[in-house]
């Protein structure tokens, strides 16, 4: 990685996740305090009749700025989005939603961001796919874009159905 920054050759989309065909870590969350939205744990990504997506972000990151129509379009396409806000101040992320629309169906709070170390986190935003059994089947370090979606999620998403 190192090596890669040096060079400018440094893509954080090609670090593997350990995680990729593993159940998703033991964790419970609070809720984003003032969300109005349901808390999030490991258990409700397990036996779901769907795949869902649960994406790390926070207020402060530009990247989750620019993924969040994609966050939206797939929560109104009725993809279950679940979030988790990293390290953010409670009022800083109840702002960004209220700016930019809330795509999640429930939204937990990881201020001290331990629940993200457990995932894997590299940054934010990064988004995962989680398969009916509540196993980690794609991870996406970075902005989700069109040709993500096109290219990569939604293929993903029928496939887990």
């Amino acid at each position: 990685m190192l090596r890669g920054l040096g060079t400018g050759s440094y893509d954080p989309k090609g670090v593997p996740s350990a995680l990729i065909g593993k159940p998703v870590p033991d964790f419970t969350l609070p809720p984003l305090e003032g969300a109005d939205l349901p808390a999030l744990s490991a258990a409700d990504l397990r036996g779901g009749d769907r795949p869902v997506l649960v994406n790390f972000f926070a207020s402060w990151c530009v990247p989750c700025v620019i993924e969040h129509p994609q966050l939206m379009r797939l929560a109104q396409q009725g993809v279950p989005v679940f979030g988790v806000a990293y390290k953010d101040k409670p009022a800083d992320a109840q702002g960004f939603l209220r700016k930019h629309g809330t795509p999640y169906a429930k939204l937990a709070a990881d201020q001290p961001g331990r629940v993200a170390i457990d995932w894997g986190l590299y940054g934010v935003p990064e988004t995962y796919l989680i398969d009916r059994q509540g196993i980690i089947r794609w991870r996406w370090a970075g902005p989700l874009t069109e040709d993500t979606l096109t290219q990569e999620l939604l293929p993903l998403l029928k496939r887990y159905a």
